[in-house]
């Protein structure tokens, strides 16, 4: 294998498998380099189980939000085997007995649904969703934006803040501006109340506001989390929806590896990055765990910025500043997945069913109320893991009939929240409890469901963090908080995913628009390095 190319990518995420395949679609000879055994870092389809090893499950990712039509036609997913099933509504099944059911394509059936709790909040619920609509006409497009290096006087740099401002500047009222202030720095608890009454319709569309955060619903900035994973419309003419791709999450991070491969990109697993090499501010190359040195003069890392930073680069490489805010950059979690194998799908007290009902084919939330998940969040905040925790629960094989061709099918748990600090060890014993309570709470609302799990995975922030490089655990490579957004992300000055390091770019979730399976930071990184290149320079 030769060890000289022209583009290295550290990473093979979806976001490293994006960058690299634009990188070679360009003509670039580029090298993927992935430390596991297998793609798709955090975008995976494992066999988790050794006595059942036919068994598939997406182990971390669970659900996408469709990527820009742009990245999925221009590196011809489709033809490569991506396909998505959007999911069905959101379901929540109440301990105290009764069960609300949100369509999202069916505006009546969610009226009626929402009328047995509050017929202002079914009257309500259109207005708010045109709310968000507004504000997405706003907010949308800037996920595929550069963000501008404000405060800058570079005329460069002012340039691109106009040209940022221009577009919208028939969109931005008094109005909209408020409101997106409000989004920015309001809790969802809050923002919900000023539009809802009912406790049962606030505890289920509060789950937004709260996933994979290190906040509860009452802390500032999860109004944005909230918006983040509902507007949907990337700025690329079609408004996303979340959905089962086919064969898991792995299934994606296959079909943009296809792609890559296929404009003649070189992909190696099993080969960990251990530093990167620079001279004079400038990147070379990288070197391996076991010694190799590989040179490159454009390097695109997808890894964790703390990673990518403080561990593959020394301090002295890099401005103080930028290492003072990589350090403090916030990654907690207190995450913990949650894959079960089922002899059989449940049935709800509330909704009894047998086999596949439309009511399964969603998400089935454990969300009672708002102070249930401030409570759950409270417990880990303390240092104890919830007594009662939140749970966003899937079951994708009831739509996607690839994943587990002998019927068999897998509920996925993304639940919250345990201590912050337990990424700092395995905590064995205490997850597995927390996994019982996890599944007692489901057990209550559709007994047999406990009885029903043939087999059981359990991942917990040190693992995360240990075999997946998501430090602290966080799913986002960096939460999702106002001080953390936009020009800010991963730091200020470093927005444009550009890097102190002249021909290192950074493609990683802990940029602009990360957070979900969507390819933006690795496209955004591809085409910053080879809009450098087409100039012959890069930051100055």
């Amino acid at each position: 294998m030769s060890n000289n190319y022209d583009a290295i990518v550290i990473g093979g995420g979806h976001n490293g498998l994006v960058s690299a395949a634009y990188l070679a679609r360009s003509g670039a000879r580029t090298l993927v380099l992935e430390g596991r055994g297998s793609l798709g870092g955090a975008a995976t389809t494992e066999a988790p189980w050794d006595d059942a090893p036919h068994l598939r499950v997406t182990r971390l990712s669970y659900v996408m939000s469709l990527m820009p039509p742009t990245i999925v036609r221009e590196l011809q997913l489709e033809r490569h085997g991506y396909k998505v099933h959007p999911m069905g509504p959101s379901y929540q099944a109440f301990p105290e007995g009764g069960s609300l059911i949100i369509y999202e394509d069916d505006p009546k059936r969610t009226h009626e649904q929402v009328s047995k709790f509050s017929k202002k909040d079914a009257d309500a619920l259109p207005e708010y969703y045109d709310w968000i609509g507004g504000i997405a006409e706003v907010m949308g497009p800037l996920l595929t934006q550069v963000p501008p290096n404000i405060g800058s006087k570079r005329p460069s740099d002012l340039f691109d803040l106009a040209k940022l401002a221009w577009p919208l500047r028939k969109k931005i009222t008094p109005r909209v501006t408020a409101d997106i202030t409000r989004l920015l720095t309001m809790s969802i608890a809050d923002l919900l109340d000023d539009w809802f009454e009912s406790p049962q319709v606030k505890g289920l569309m509060a789950v937004n506001g709260i996933i994979g955060t290190w906040a509860g619903p009452y802390e500032p900035g999860t109004a944005y989390v909230m918006a983040h994973h509902s507007i949907g419309d990337v700025g690329d003419g079609q408004l996303g929806s979340w959905g089962y791709p086919e064969g898991g999450m792995g299934g994606v991070s296959e079909a943009i590896a296809r792609s890559a491969k296929s404009f003649g990109a070189e992909i190696r697993t099993n080969a960990r990055v251990s530093r990167v090499l620079t001279r004079g501010s400038q990147v070379r190359g990288v070197v391996l765990e076991n010694g190799d040195e590989i040179t490159a003069p454009l390097v695109v890392t997808t890894l964790h910025p703390k990673t990518a930073f403080l561990e593959h680069l020394s301090p002295s490489e890099l401005p103080d500043d930028f290492v003072a805010d990589i350090e403090h950059f916030k990654t907690r979690s207190g995450v913990v997945k949650i894959n079960v194998a089922l002899s059989e799908l449940p049935s709800f007290t509330a909704n009894p069913s047998s086999g596949i009902a439309e009511h399964l084919t969603g998400s089935i939330e454990m969300a009672p109320t708002m102070e249930y998940l401030e409570a759950a969040f409270q417990d880990a905040r303390v240092g104890k893991p919830a007594v009662l925790p939140f749970s966003d629960g899937v079951i994708p094989t009831t739509l996607d009939k690839t994943l587990n061709p002998d019927g068999t099918h897998i509920m996925s748990l993304f639940t919250q929240w345990v201590p912050a600090e337990w990424a700092n060890a395995p905590h064995t014993e205490e997850l597995d409890a927390y996994a019982e309570r996890v599944i007692d709470t489901y057990d209550q609302v559709a007994p047999g469901f406990k009885a029903s799990i043939t087999h059981r995975d359990v991942v917990g922030p040190y693992e995360m963090e240990q075999e997946y490089g998501l430090i602290g655990g966080n799913i986002f490579h960096g939460e999702l908080s106002l001080e953390q957004l936009f020009h800010m992300r991963p730091a200020p000055g470093y927005a444009d995913y550009r890097t102190p390091i002249k021909g290192l770019y950074n493609g990683s979730s802990g940029t602009h628009a990360g957070g979900g399976v969507c390819g933006i930071p690795g496209w955004q990184a591809a085409r910053a390095a080879l809009a450098d290149k087409k100039r012959r320079f890069g930051r100055q």
